[in-house]
């Protein structure tokens, strides 16, 4: 993979990205894993390949707890193979294992993103099963209020802006990865 110039860092950890639906995890890791010259891993996108249907579907025929338990063994999977980047679904890190796991292996940064940037990215994506109800704006509300107590218990947190560029804001997830030698080795 391509490092951006003057990147000299190792990867000695995966870098686990947390939040709400909507928080840029899936775009703002694809451009940090550039930036680190390090695979992008998507938790959900393995679910998808493993068990061959949408998330949606999974969640229809098979029922939440049953695509908690699958989320689980790809998370670890994913933290026990080569340091990469990891965008994980938005409801992955409320479950105590998962995060014990994360921290224990990888370390977690939170995306965190105000209410309303949120709902701006997500309110017209027909591919958010917990959002399919009467009333999505209110149910985002529910979400995240009872999410943000879980979520304020990653190792790192950095604040989404809508005015930051992916780009920009992958950059402010590696500036703050300085921080842990323990898992950005090297120059960054």
């Amino acid at each position: 993979m391509r490092r951006d110039r003057g990147v000299m860092a190792r990867l000695a950890k995966t870098v686990v990205l947390v939040g709400m639906m909507g928080a840029g995890k899936t775009a703002v890791g694809t451009a940090l894993a550039r930036q680190l010259g390090v695979e992008f891993r998507d938790s959900d996108e393995e679910i998808v390949r493993a068990a061959n249907r949408a998330i949606a579907e999974i969640f229809e025929r098979d029922g939440e707890p049953f695509f908690r338990a699958r989320e689980t063994e790809v998370i670890g999977r994913l933290l026990r193979g080569t340091p990469c980047v990891l965008s994980t679904g938005g409801g992955a890190f409320l479950s105590e294992t998962n995060r014990n796991l994360i921290h224990d292996v990888g370390v977690s940064v939170w995306l965190r993103a105000d209410l309303d940037l949120l709902w701006q990215r997500v309110r017209h994506k027909s591919t958010r099963p917990l959002l399919r109800t009467a009333n999505p704006r209110e149910t985002l509300r529910e979400l995240y209020d009872k999410r943000q107590p879980f979520y304020a218990q990653a190792d790192i947190i950095v604040e989404s802006q809508a005015d930051l560029s992916v780009e920009d804001m992958a950059a402010r997830v590696r500036e703050a990865l300085k921080a842990r030698p323990d898992v950005l080795g090297g120059t960054a």
